[in-house]
């Protein structure tokens, strides 16, 4: 009877050290994924501006923020007779990065009332290169015109500290 309880207390301890482990492999996996997300975290800088016909900045705005791939970044910019809303999605691959633009624009016109255009790039990413992005057109008729610069950078500490809005300003 004296071994029956001895095996049976020693059973008892493996089955009770199992799940405790278990979960001890469990937090040590789920902590390498939070480092795992941290190291493939980027900042993703958007400066929107509105140029006159000499090219000259009537308005210009700096955002700097903190996402990972695949997660969309949106900003919306809104005029008197014009709303644009864009979003930036940068995803990080094996066969070469890539940054995915979407754009919809709503125009006002007092002739021919609102109209609606959509548009979807998918644009090559290298980081710390600026990607040029008019969702209006690149065409030199129009005036004025808005250009939104998008630079792509891994995360790291340095870029932290700088996180946010950077300055809105005229006439930089």
């Amino acid at each position: 009877m004296k071994r029956f309880f001895c095996l049976f207390f020693v059973f008892c301890l493996f089955a009770v050290s199992i799940p405790v482990s278990a979960q001890n492999r469990q937090l040590s996996s789920s902590s390498g994924a939070a480092n795992g997300l941290r190291r493939q975290a980027l900042v993703v800088n958007i400066e929107s501006r509105v140029l006159e016909d000499n090219k000259k900045i009537v308005w210009n705005e700096v955002n700097r923020k903190v996402s990972i791939p695949g997660v969309p970044i949106g900003i919306q910019l809104a005029g008197s007779n014009v709303v644009v809303a864009t979003q930036f999605t940068p995803y990080i691959r094996r066969d070469g990065n890539v940054l995915v633009a979407q754009g919809q624009i709503w125009i006002a016109d007092p002739n021919t009332g609102v109209t609606y255009y959509t548009s979807i790039q998918t644009i090559p990413l290298e980081f710390d290169v600026p990607i040029y992005f008019y969702p209006l057109g690149s065409s030199q008729d129009l005036s004025p015109s808005i250009e939104i610069i998008i630079t792509v950078n891994r995360y790291n500490e340095a870029n932290a500290s700088e996180e946010g809005t950077v300055s809105p300003g005229n006439d930089r």
